[in-house]
């Protein structure tokens, strides 16, 4: 497989002024209702945003719950404020419907490291293999799939499939793959793709930081390297890493992921200190940049002239759409029909 490397682009912090913010959120609100639209925001966006999602009756939550819920509304427009598969995601599972986003330009390493062209030759080298693909993918490499999951039901599938005798391939985060790999026991081949961010977490550094909180939960992502998925008290997806915060009995947290998850966190369990897993080698400057920055292209100014202009219309080609959409409503009928385990 060859090595694909890709532009990441420099994440900016975007510094309003507090009118300017309140300006902009007044301009979104009355846009969203002259348009018809409601907001959807991942749990990786900027605070603002996802206030905005949830002040306006739209939904601020991990890639599953972007899917269903876009599905299920009545409004003529959504807006996704996420990266550009969430995008595609949601205009294949409602194609009837208008899909904007900030900007079309936030995208996914997992997605880039992707390409379909070399992914239906994996997948061709691997004849009589069920095909298990991460929502992190284009709608190309879903139209290709069998299966499409989120991080919150992959184990549960792959346990469902791996006990109907099926062997599995398995795309594209192979950090996670392996996890799943490791737990289920299924006869997985793994694509060589990383997360970004969820690969700079380091063990060792993590380790250290045990030390100086040993009351500390650890939660981890299970995009982030093995080494670091060993040292976790809980390993899952954004809303379960959420919903750990809010079961367990720690006081403190340590958490490896995105830190843009830490809104949501402070806000269902108030009171609780959460701390970054350092993600800095020998010689960093800094301890932590867990922060994807194709999801820090997602600003209020954007929003606002996206809702303003009707630009940044995500579009599918209608065939591989439809192809597309089997997958994915396999994700949505599994994760809905009960066949999950309690984890």
């Amino acid at each position: 497989m060859a090595t694909i490397t890709f532009d990441v682009p420099l994440h900016q912090s975007h510094y309003l002024s507090d009118e300017d913010r309140e300006a902009y959120r007044d301009k979104i609100k009355s846009l969203l209702r002259s348009e018809d639209a409601v907001l959807v925001a991942h749990y990786y966006t900027d605070d603002a945003i996802q206030e905005l999602a949830e002040e306006t009756g739209g939904c601020v939550s991990d890639s599953l719950e972007m899917a269903r819920f876009g599905a299920k509304q009545s409004a003529s427009t959504l807006v996704v404020a996420g990266v550009r598969f969430m995008g595609e995601t949601a205009k294949i599972l409602s194609p009837e419907k208008r899909v904007l986003m900030p900007t079309l330009e936030a995208t996914c390493s997992l997605d880039l490291g992707c390409p379909i062209d070399d992914f239906s030759a994996f997948c061709d080298e691997h004849p009589g293999r069920t095909v298990v693909v991460y929502a992190n993918t284009s709608a190309a490499v879903k139209a290709r799939s069998d299966w499409v999951v989120t991080s919150s039901i992959a184990l549960d599938v792959a346990e469902h499939l791996s006990s109907n005798g099926e062997k599995l391939i398995w795309a594209p985060d192979r950090y996670l793959g392996g996890y799943i790999q490791r737990e289920t026991g299924a006869d997985m081949v793994l694509w060589d793709g990383t997360c970004i961010v969820h690969e700079e977490f380091k063990a060792k550094g993590l380790i250290d930081l045990k030390r100086v909180h040993p009351d500390a939960a650890v939660l981890v992502h299970p995009e982030s390297p093995e080494a670091v998925i060993v040292e976790a008290d809980v390993v899952g997806s954004t809303t379960q890493i959420i919903n750990a915060a809010q079961t367990l009995p720690n006081e403190k947290f340590i958490v490896a992921t995105d830190r843009g998850i830490f809104f949501k966190m402070r806000q269902m369990a108030p009171g609780k200190q959460f701390i970054e897993a350092p993600t800095a080698g020998e010689g960093a400057t800094c301890r932590s940049c867990a922060h994807c920055p194709w999801m820090g292209m997602n600003t209020l100014e954007e929003l606002a002239q996206t809702l303003e202009t009707g630009m940044n219309e995500i579009t599918v080609d209608p065939v591989v759409g439809e192809r597309a959409l089997l997958p994915l409503e396999r994700m949505v009928s599994f994760s809905a029909g009960g066949a999950r385990k309690k984890r």
